[in-house]
């Protein structure tokens, strides 16, 4: 695991807390990032289609990681690392369908040829934002906004 990724907590949640509504969707719709990047809306699953897939699955991880302000993308760029990594383990232990999501925007790479050419150079590595697809983080856990963090979800059977 990426040792420069500093995890605030991570718990295994039950999928039925999860709610999914088009609201975090619309939210999307005001960043600057929006029809950008491979993780972001219109090029992720529906939220009708979220509801229905987070109900396939009993459990997920829900994790919090710090971030700095200064050297906010590569921590993130980091994060994203980390849990690609995570997800390949869950995979290795007998979690086939293990997946994770992207806390934001992916940023996989630090020029992304998808924005300029419409062309992602690591399409086997992009998973959906968290936001992107309709997740209500604040379903699962307390947000405050004066924190430097960012929350992802890695869903396992």
């Amino acid at each position: 695991m990426n040792s420069n990724v500093k995890i605030i907590f991570e718990k295994e949640i039950s999928t039925a807390e999860i709610v999914v509504s088009p609201r975090p969707v619309w939210k999307c719709l005001s960043c600057p990032m929006h029809g950008m990047r491979p993780s972001c809306p219109p090029f992720v699953p529906s939220w009708k289609e979220t509801k229905e897939w987070v109900k396939s699955y009993n459990k997920a991880i829900l994790i919090k990681f710090f971030v700095s302000r200064e050297n906010f993308e590569q921590d993130k760029r980091n994060i994203i690392f980390y849990l690609l990594n995570r997800e390949k383990e869950l995979f290795s232990k007998g979690n086939p369908y293990a997946f994770s999501l992207f806390p934001g925007s992916c940023n996989l790479c630090s020029n992304c040829s998808f924005q300029t050419h419409k062309k992602c150079l690591m399409p086997n590595h992009v998973r959906p934002s968290v936001d992107a697809i309709g997740i209500e983080l604040s379903s699962i856990t307390t947000i405050n906004f004066q924190e430097s963090v960012l929350y992802s979800l890695i869903f396992k059977s």
